[in-house]
């Protein structure tokens, strides 16, 4: 094996990876120039607001490898984790790419390629066997490189290029031991293809002609990808593919059929999971609650297995709400009802299924409404020894309101231990009396008192040691400002909630176009809440709705960088 040319590509790979992710966000060349008229059908200038280059995530380059090869080794579980931002991991601005992960690259694609060449050399016909015919061996590889490299770059490939990776491919198959063996060249061709910019990050151009001013509408393809890793976190499939091939994903009408076609697949429904387990913490219930632990004098029913059960519920309950009931954001707060399995049944202490699928389970709407009541978030959100106010009027104000308490003073107090005389509620009442505490918990703790019929494995209980639970609460600086008395009634208020509302559209903005909101996208985001308003705060069409705005559908041109 030509270990040494290997090395070389991947190399010079890492130094351009490294370049685009330490550049300005915007990778490419291309200048569009002129003014244009645009098409007469845009009633004002459209704004797209910042288009920055996003690298794929460990969950987007896992199944674009499998839509590839069909192989489901995921060889992005080995990758550095994806870095952070606005709650999601697939944030353009903070997914560089580092030496470390450079690597990894480099590791992943020679194992890949490795892996899958034997099968994949098998489509060019005129390669198989001794003496190979190089003219038309060389003319199979032209078009592999075409077919398999439109799949990898998601666009067809210029004629230049082909001729690099045709280029390759001769250079590949003449190192081989045999006489001109096209094994060697078509594999070193996949690495390559691999270690590309145009298969790590998802590169946008946009059409040469602006429609006004520097504004240009993405291409076919650039929109067949944006849907895809939109609604299935994974590369366009056949369809798409053919559907940019004939110009068929420019016209608003064209984009939403094909989502709303990509939406009633089982992809679709891994994806808008994906969000959700990011959203509202989900992934965080498992290894967190295992870390800290839960005290086995308080809860012996408490074992390790549980977390895994409480997470795979509330995923079961969203799936099930937004694709079998067609839920708007009401059903995801009111909920009278869950999805369990035999286990989870009895962890409940109800009467559920058999087995081990997880089905609808009716519970007392007097005790339990939608996710809030799930007994995985409300464990993630407490304490080993006891519930956790602060912690779970946190979750609500930052994750559901979408608004951020002020950072906590550097002289915090100690929390109060546990006293079994006292509720959780009186052993923080200092929060509201000590003047250092009051700014911030003012706006955390009377939510989180909402929760106080939950205790620390999110098990509905009636008192408190024995003592009578106070689960009033307290609303303050949002639109539903009042008085509540349970996780119930506080349910019902958010569910009405406009601020709710808007902060769904925020965090679906986020998670779908792989950024924050900008002053630039006010017109965007307003177009997304008025369609989500108009069907009734149905969570797939908000979802449909993303890939109607502007901010969708067009980019400022790539400018041409300096030399």
């Amino acid at each position: 094996m030509p270990v040494s040319r290997i090395t070389t590509i991947g190399l010079a790979v890492l130094l351009l990876l490294l370049a685009c992710s330490l550049g300005s966000g915007e990778l490419g060349t291309h200048s569009a120039q002129g003014d244009g008229d645009g098409d007469g059908e845009v009633k004002s200038p459209p704004e797209p607001g910042p288009t920055p280059i996003r690298r794929l995530t460990r969950v987007e380059y896992n199944n674009t490898v499998y839509q590839l090869f069909g192989d489901n080794s995921q060889p992005a579980n080995a990758f550095p984790p994806d870095e952070e931002a606005g709650g999601f991991d697939n944030q353009a601005d903070v997914l560089v790419v580092s030496p470390l992960l450079a690597e990894h690259y480099l590791v992943a694609a020679e194992t890949l390629a490795a892996t899958h060449t034997p099968t994949l050399v098998q489509e060019l016909v005129n390669c198989q066997g001794l003496p190979v015919d190089q003219a038309s061996c060389g003319s199979d590889a032209n078009e592999f490189i075409r077919s398999f490299g439109k799949r990898v770059f998601r666009r067809p490939l210029t004629d230049e290029e082909v001729q690099t990776y045709v280029s390759l491919f001769t250079e590949g198959a003449a190192l081989d031991q045999a006489p001109f063996s096209a094994t060697m060249g078509i594999q070193l061709v996949v690495q390559a293809l691999l270690q590309s910019s145009n298969f790590i990050y998802r590169v946008e151009f946009g059409m040469a002609e602006p429609v006004d001013g520097d504004v240009v509408a993405l291409t076919h393809y650039e929109i067949a990808s944006r849907l895809s890793y939109l609604l299935w976190n994974s590369m366009p499939d056949a369809i798409l593919f053919d559907a940019a091939d004939a110009g068929q994903l420019g016209d608003p009408a064209e984009i939403e059929a094909q989502a709303r076609r990509m939406l009633a697949t089982p992809r679709a429904r891994e994806a808008v999971r994906n969000f959700h387990r990011q959203w509202l913490q989900l992934d965080a219930i498992e290894p967190l609650i295992l870390a800290s632990g839960k005290d086995p004098g308080l809860y012996p029913d408490f074992y390790d297995g549980l977390p895994l059960l409480w997470r795979s519920e509330t995923e079961a309950f969203i799936d099930h709400a937004v694709f079998e009931a067609d839920a708007n954001v009401e059903l995801l707060f009111t909920a009278p009802y869950t999805m369990m399995n035999q286990e989870l049944a009895n962890f409940y202490g109800v009467d559920g299924p058999g087995g081990v699928e997880f089905t609808r389970v009716d519970l007392d709407p007097g005790k339990y409404a939608g996710f809030l009541t799930q007994p995985g978030l409300l464990a993630l959100f407490a304490k080993p020894d006891r519930s956790s106010p602060i912690h779970r009027g946190k979750f609500v104000r930052e994750t559901i309101l979408c608004q951020v308490p002020p950072p906590p003073p550097d002289n915090v107090p100690e929390p109060p231990s546990v006293d079994t005389t006292q509720t959780t509620r009186e052993q923080f009442a200092e929060h509201s009396e000590n003047p250092v505490c009051a700014g911030c918990h003012s706006l955390m703790d009377p939510i989180g008192f909402g929760f106080e019929h939950f205790d620390g494995i999110g098990r509905y209980r009636e008192t408190e040691w024995g003592l009578e639970i106070d689960a009033t609460g307290q609303l303050n600086g949002t639109d539903i400002d009042g008085a509540f008395n349970g996780v119930i009634e506080l349910a019902q208020l958010l569910a009405s909630s406009d601020q709710v509302k808007n902060c769904v559209v925020s965090q679906w903005f986020r998670f779908g176009y792989g950024r924050i909101e900008t002053e630039q996208d006010e017109c965007s985001v307003d177009e997304i809440r008025a369609a989500f308003a108009a069907s009734n705060y149905d969570i797939k069409e908000l979802i449909v709705a993303l890939t109607q705005t502007d901010a969708f559908r067009y980019r400022h041109a790539v400018q041409e960088n300096s030399p």
